[in-house]
């Protein structure tokens, strides 16, 4: 009874494992895993000092079936009871797997994509910027979507465009970086 218990366990860890092998990877050169995130990429205003430039990112491992992707950045830790989005960029195509630095505002990004007002009420990028005190974190997530556009505008807040993301998934990878003042 064991060794028939034991052959499927065996087959299902192998088969697992064959699909983190080909899960999706979310890299950039401007954002380590848990590395402190640059001046450059920090926001210009609301007390900060920084150049509020988008990190290169580059992605890779998508289903075969993606349509588009999204891509956004989120402050959990922001003291707003619901965290703080500060950028969604959506509707790139299924053909294209990075996005350049500086893509956030506006210069690089591909035709048909749309960037929604971020949560300090600007469209585009938005840098890094908490409360002075424990560092944040910054997670950003490419989406692997289903359909070719998400059915929403650059009017739509970025809590909507989270809900159309997250429901038109395949699959989705992320990076972290902190940033603290």
């Amino acid at each position: 009874m064991r060794t028939i218990a034991f052959g499927p366990a065996i087959l299902v860890g192998a088969l697992m494992g064959v699909g983190a092998a080909n899960a999706m990877t979310l890299t950039s050169p401007d954002i380590k895993p848990g590395a402190k995130v640059a001046d450059e990429q920090v926001f210009n205003g609301w007390d900060c000092t920084g150049k509020n430039v988008s990190p290169a990112l580059s992605w890779s491992g998508a289903p075969k079936d993606t349509k588009s992707f999204a891509v956004s950045l989120y402050d959990p830790d922001a003291p707003t009871g619901s965290g703080f989005w500060h950028w969604w960029v959506a509707n790139i195509p299924a053909t294209v797997t990075s996005l350049p630095k500086g893509a956030g505002g506006g210069t690089g990004l591909p035709e048909g994509a749309v960037q929604p007002h971020n949560d300090f009420s600007l469209a585009g990028y938005g840098g890094p910027c908490p409360p002075k005190g424990k560092p944040h974190r910054y997670v950003i997530t490419v989406y692997a979507l289903k359909v070719d556009k998400l059915d929403v505008d650059d009017k739509a807040s970025a809590a909507v465009f989270g809900f159309y993301a997250n429901a038109n998934a395949l699959a989705k990878a992320t990076l972290t970086g902190l940033y603290g003042r």
